[in-house]
């Protein structure tokens, strides 16, 4: 066998190897989510008809032909789950603006609520988690264009970072970002350097024994955002949607207006802000949330 032929057909053989685990892990990834717990809106709030739904956004990559394969050849939940490409989040964000949904801010919101005011209708929170390069990159633009308010949640000691597959915005982006979109783009608190899993699987911070780390933690977060943006944060997000006891009654007490877990539901006038429910956006829960919208 010539060195030519060796050569390509060590060059087959790697394609092969590469399709085989792209399969493998795309099979995998499929076995996941139909084992994972459904995105969509629980039943029990699709009768719900006046309320507010926060939805929370993560990723929004472009949805080029090189995403596409690298959502096929991997499993990570960045790529999927906590994915929404920007030609199906620019349809959203359309979807809203068209069928004249009203989209209000967070701070909006605490006050319908702290006043007691009855909710009538169905209105929409936008919010999004880390803030990475993807979110000022592709979905800023659309709200300014639509006129949308939102909330991000910045993890304060991972700015500029790359991590589980994502590149952080940076202070500098972040800033940018602010001026460009205003009074729209309120920013909140999603720790300082809280945000993973111990070896159990389970969001760090929710270890007893953590609890005196998260109090530094968050004030440090709080911290770090006035310190490079010049803002008070008046509203927390809870890595992974977790929480407990310890830290619902600690943040009771940061004057927050609000506390956003994953926990899938409506806003309603009895809901506690200091555990508000949000809807993670994707694939599998936006045709529930459309037909809540719409309905």
């Amino acid at each position: 066998m010539t060195p030519h032929s060796r050569q390509s057909l060590l060059v087959v053989l790697m394609l092969v190897l590469v399709c085989s685990l792209g399969w493998a892990s795309k099979r995998q990834a499929v076995i996941q989510q139909r084992s994972s717990e459904s995105y969509a809106l629980p039943k029990q709030y699709r009768q719900i008809h006046n309320g507010i739904m926060v939805f929370c956004y993560h990723r929004v990559l472009r949805n080029s032909w090189s995403t596409q394969a690298i959502r096929h050849l991997s499993n990570n939940s960045q790529l999927h789950q906590f994915n929404v490409p920007t030609d199906q989040f620019a349809y959203q964000m359309a979807y809203l603006h068209d069928h004249h949904i009203a989209v209000i801010s967070a701070s909006t919101m605490t006050k319908m609520i702290a006043h007691h005011q009855p909710i009538h209708g169905k209105y929409v929170v936008l919010s999004f988690d880390d803030i990475d390069r993807t979110v000022v990159d592709n979905a800023i633009p659309v709200m300014i264009k639509y006129r949308l308010p939102f909330t991000t949640f910045i993890i304060t000691g991972n700015t500029g970072d790359y991590r589980e597959g994502s590149q952080m915005a940076t202070w500098s982006e972040i800033n940018r970002a602010k001026r460009q979109a205003g009074n729209l783009m309120t920013l909140g608190l999603h720790t300082h350097d809280m945000h993973y899993l111990n070896a159990q699987g389970h969001p760090v911070f929710t270890e007893p024994h953590m609890m005196p780390r998260f109090r530094r933690d968050f004030a440090k977060s709080r911290h770090e955002l006035i310190q490079h943006t010049g803002v008070h944060a008046t509203s927390f997000a809870y890595p992974y949607g977790a929480s407990t006891t310890q830290t619902n009654k600690y943040l009771a007490h940061q004057k927050l207006g609000w506390v956003a877990t994953l926990d899938a539901g409506v806003v309603t006038s009895q809901t506690s802000l200091n555990e508000t429910p949000r809807l993670i956006i994707n694939q599998e829960s936006w045709p529930s949330v459309r037909n809540w919208l719409t309905h």
